[in-house]
């Protein structure tokens, strides 16, 4: 069976404290590691959403409301859902953290921090299509997910 769960895929968090959150694959491990022995992934995802706007706020109002809450986590591929969407080339997942930052506290705190960057950045212009339409793979993303 060919590989799908690359860099960029976008996915469902099925189990533990981020359940029913999305989330990008930054880095796949098909045969694991050394400190875990099973398939399992890097992910960057939202925990807390962005909502909606409209023109009527003020932009402060409209700041606050864009905010979004990341997280950055080694994951099972039991415990993820891949969805059809793939973000875009030009968001480049594999540059929103490594391997060596999620040796310590202070290295997630940055991945973090860049995650939180690149996603306000991306969901504010969302990057076009081929037709020239904002992405559907970033609108999604953006989406909370209703269960």
């Amino acid at each position: 069976m060919g590989k799908f769960l690359k860099a960029g895929r976008v996915v469902v968090m099925l189990q533990g404290r981020y359940a029913g959150k999305k989330a990008i694959v930054v880095k796949a491990f098909d045969d694991g590691s050394k400190g875990r022995p099973f398939g399992h992934c890097l992910v960057a995802g939202i925990n807390r959403a962005p909502l909606k706007v409209t023109r009527a706020m003020s932009k402060k109002k409209i700041t606050k409301r864009t905010k979004v809450k990341p997280f950055v986590k080694y994951v099972n591929y039991n415990h993820i859902m891949p969805t059809r969407y793939q973000v875009p080339a030009e968001m480049s997942p594999a540059t929103i953290c490594t391997d060596q930052q999620m040796d310590t506290p202070d290295g997630r705190k940055e991945a973090r921090k860049l995650a939180k960057s690149l996603f306000q950045e991306k969901f504010a212009a969302p990057p076009a299509d081929k037709a020239g339409r904002p992405s559907k793979d970033v609108l999604y993303l953006r989406k909370k997910l209703r269960f």
